[in-house]
């Protein structure tokens, strides 16, 4: 919240500053934003700011719809005084939350607020008082999945049950919850399809909500499934991935709902035996166990050191990627790739992380001339080692 209120002060200072004083009976309406480069889907804040030196009665603005963004007011209209060039001036803010739903140039406004105010006289007057136009540059979104941005997400995946232990009667109820700061309900991916050959399943009425706060929307999804095996079987319901984008981080990231395997306690094989406790499987199966605990134990420590040193002996798959969005000078192709490269590599160094955060300002927050040398930085980050 403090990083978003000096944002609004950096940006909203040099327009006040540069805005004459406002002369008797003058009326100013601005539309300010805390974001000049956002992506597709991600919130931008606006404060409508009308600077009135008038005595108000009654208002009525009505921020337009369109289909190139969605949006929302995020907390209540202001009033207050505020003493502009010597005098005391009437001043209104609004919130909005906007939303941009495809790349590009997007323009906002002008907006037109009517306003009744009391003259000196003591009569009653209407005027309209008209803004400028804001305009904001989109981004794409930085993946070829479904855009979801939010300054902070959670996933949660609860079960009723262990689902490898259930009794031929029982049900198993999964639900999971996701939430977000900073996207709308209508943002959160739609109800994943869990259904299975060797699953019954039932759905259960899905809970979407948004609820609006001082620092963006808050949204909330709710899926709920009752679900059991149809033979018992062993059967695994396989992870289902949520990708998004975190605005504070400017990264893309997963969460993901977990798979799930399932079983009943009580299956037998042809045998007769329990499943999974026959003498032999069950001997088996824990010498297995056994060893495989201890080859873990030995490995966790010395793996990802020994992975390194494997993957050091052979080239990087992604270079050829590098060296292409570099040479096209497609900054995204190449935030992308250096990504990649790095997870590939199964490491990285301070001085990647800092020609990443390079990269991602030209990116989201771009110099005024554009100027950027893609290769210059390529050779760069290439000469760093892990």
């Amino acid at each position: 919240m403090i990083r978003l209120i000096l944002l609004l002060i950096l940006w909203a200072g040099p327009v006040q500053a540069e805005s004459p004083p406002l002369a008797p009976g003058e009326t100013r309406l601005m539309i300010l934003h805390d974001h000049g480069n956002p992506v597709v889907a991600e919130m931008v804040r606006l404060t409508l700011r009308g600077e009135y030196d008038l005595t108000v009665s009654l208002e009525d603005l009505k921020f337009p719809s369109s289909d190139a963004y969605d949006w929302m007011q995020i907390d209540r209209d202001r009033w207050f005084q505020e003493r502009i060039g010597g005098r005391m001036i009437q001043i209104f803010e609004r919130d909005i939350a906007l939303f941009p739903r495809q790349a590009g140039d997007l323009s906002l406004g002008p907006l037109v607020h009517d306003l009744t105010h009391i003259t000196r006289g003591g009569a009653r007057e209407q005027i309209s008082v008209t803004s400028g136009p804001a305009r904001l540059t989109v981004k794409p979104f930085p993946h070829d999945s479904r855009p979801l941005t939010a300054r902070t997400m959670v996933l949660t995946d609860e079960l009723s049950a262990p689902p490898g232990r259930l009794l031929p009667t029982d049900i198993l109820t999964r639900r999971v919850t996701i939430e977000a700061l900073g996207a709308m309900a209508n943002h959160l991916p739609p109800r994943p399809d869990i259904s299975q050959p060797w699953l019954i399943s039932f759905t259960l009425p899905e809970i979407r909500e948004t609820t609006p706060t001082p620092q963006g929307p808050v949204s909330r999804v709710v899926w709920e499934w009752q679900m059991r095996p149809r033979t018992g079987e062993p059967g695994v319901l396989p992870a289902v991935p949520v990708v998004w984008f975190d605005t504070e981080a400017r990264r893309v990231e997963v969460a993901a709902m977990k798979p799930i395997p399932f079983g009943f306690a009580g299956f037998t094989t042809s045998s007769g035996v329990p499943f999974g406790m026959e003498p032999g499987w069950a001997m088996a199966g824990l010498a297995a166990l056994g060893f495989g605990a201890g080859l873990l134990a030995v490995l966790r420590r010395r793996l990802p050191d020994l992975r390194h040193r494997l993957r050091g002996l052979r080239p990087n798959p992604h270079a050829g990627a590098l060296r292409t969005a570099a040479a096209q000078g497609d900054l995204p192709a190449l935030r992308a790739a250096a990504a990649d490269h790095l997870a590939w590599r199964g490491a990285d160094s301070p001085a990647h992380r800092r020609l990443l955060a390079l990269l991602d300002r030209q990116i989201y927050q771009p110099a005024q001339d554009g100027a950027f040398d893609a290769q210059g930085w390529l050779a760069r980050y290439l000469r760093q080692r892990a």
